[in-house]
């Protein structure tokens, strides 16, 4: 039983019949809502019923909190009301959570033989009444809104994020008619064990291992400042082009990028000096990543004054998309753009690459995806495949009206992911199997991602980064 996480799961059965002991199996405790605990916490115990009415109105209340927080939730009460659960599916599907219906449904007999095992038994006729108001509720439970009804004898339970639900056939697609994808490994959180003394020799072992794993791009964020997305102000955050620089002297063949260079940051002029000494130094590995930035709290410490309105740091983007091939390229033409002119677009050393690739970041689809179209080799889009399918739409109609080949540009995703140990429980961002994260990826590929950007949310060495290389030897043919 594969349930997404966060997720509204209504258990329905009578009493006796399993439902808090198979809660407590697979649920952490606080994720569970029993109307019998609340009895016992607003009356006498857990039998006492004069304290149901009570006991149910905290029930709806914590419900509808965690609903509103986007946590997952079980409730543990018999479900046999149908507008006790037609509340509760609106209240989930007012938050974007799927509700599950989990029917318990064991032989009457073991269902009154644990009813009277218990120290207060419920009377043996509630018990009658509540079995024939299951065998009832089975054939409604299909007719309500549920994301599904399922049996409690389907086990065992696994949380899942909504990306990996339907991964176990994409994985055996993968398997039966292998397809082919690149990846890259972004680097954000620099906050390795025994930090700033060690950060040299583990990010070193970090790219090492990466290009042991099968990666093919290394990327860092261009960030001053930890952002808040990813961890606190105060975590280390490497500027990104020194970094760069002496990765570049740890490896030998993973090529090297910002995703993405903030246009506010630097001169255009400059960054392009800055990108073809790392192509020279690096042995023509370089790859420009650009976007127009966001991170206001960063211009407001570094004395850049205020973040510009986002028109002209998209003119900013442009004018580096024209500029950068012509610093990079033979002569040393004039530029005059929209927010810089350049007398002479001089670069020596040139880069080593006759082409250096450049990235656009970001999905806007009047102005950015447009720029893509004209001047970009690779674009960057977050989500999963529909979005990625809907954005590559886009850009291809983009492709069209300006008269270029989208085969031209290679499509990139960015997205967290860990790879779980034997035995590790499924925790952070992007937490799954090897099997589970061949099928996202291949479902990633069929809706037209050709390069995957893995951000490792438990990145703390090279062991992580290990783990994924397994994710990437499926996918190396076709």
């Amino acid at each position: 039983m594969r349930l997404p996480v966060p997720c509204l799961v209504v258990l329905v059965g009578a009493s006796g019949a399993g439902k808090s002991a198979w809660a407590a199996r697979w649920f952490a405790p606080d994720e569970v809502v029993s109307s019998d605990r609340l009895r016992a916490v607003v009356g006498t115990g857990e039998r006492d019923q004069r304290a149901s009415t009570d006991a149910f109105e905290l029930l709806d209340l914590i419900v509808a909190k965690r609903c509103k927080r986007r946590l997952t939730t079980v409730i543990d009460t018999t479900g046999l009301e149908p507008k006790r659960r037609a509340a509760w599916r609106a209240l989930a599907a007012k938050h974007g959570i799927p509700a599950y219906a989990v029917v318990f449904d064991p032989p009457p007999a073991v269902v009154r033989e644990r009813n009277r095992e218990r120290g207060s038994p419920v009377p043996a006729k509630v018990v009658s009444a509540q079995l024939r108001s299951v065998a009832a509720t089975g054939a409604a439970l299909a007719a309500e809104d549920f994301a599904a009804v399922v049996s409690s004898a389907d086990e065992p339970v696994s949380l899942v994020a909504p990306a990996f639900l339907t991964a176990p056939a994409a994985a055996a697609r993968q398997s039966e008619d292998p397809v082919r994808l690149e990846f890259g490994l972004q680097i954000s959180r620099f906050e390795f064990p025994g930090h700033p003394a060690t950060t040299a020799r583990t990010l070193a072992e970090v790219a090492q291992a990466a290009e042991e794993a099968g990666f093919q791009s290394l990327w860092v964020m261009d960030h001053f400042l930890q952002i808040p997305q990813v961890g606190r102000e105060w975590e280390d955050m490497l500027e990104s082009h020194t970094t760069l620089g002496f990765l570049a002297g740890v490896t030998s063949k993973i090529r090297l990028g910002t995703l993405v260079t903030g246009i506010t940051y630097r001169n255009i002029a400059h960054l392009g000096k800055i990108v073809a000494t790392l192509d020279v130094l690096s042995g023509g590995r370089a790859m420009c990543g650009i976007g127009a930035g966001w991170f206001a709290r960063e211009h407001e410490l570094y004395g850049w004054g205020e973040l510009p309105p986002i028109r002209e740091r998209l003119d900013r983007v442009q004018d580096a998309l024209e500029l950068l091939p012509l610093l990079w390229g033979p002569g040393a033409p004039r530029f005059e753009g929209k927010t810089i002119t350049v007398e002479e677009a001089t670069c020596y050393p040139r880069p080593l690459q006759e082409h250096v690739p450049i990235l656009v970041g970001g999905s806007g689809e009047r102005r950015t995806l447009k720029l893509v179209a004209r001047h970009a080799d690779l674009c960057n889009f977050f989500g999963e495949p529909d979005s990625v399918r809907r954005k590559l739409a886009v850009l291809h109609e983009h492709c069209a009206t300006v008269g270029r080949d989208p085969a031209e540009i290679t499509v990139t995703q960015l997205g967290a992911a860990r790879v779980l140990a034997e035995g590790e429980p499924r925790e952070g961002r992007g937490a799954a199997t090897v099997q589970e994260h061949i099928g996202r990826y291949r479902e990633l590929a069929e809706a037209g991602v050709q390069t995957a950007i893995v951000g490792l949310a438990d990145s703390a060495g090279p062991e992580s980064v290990r783990r994924f290389a397994d994710v990437i030897a499926a996918f190396r043919g076709s």
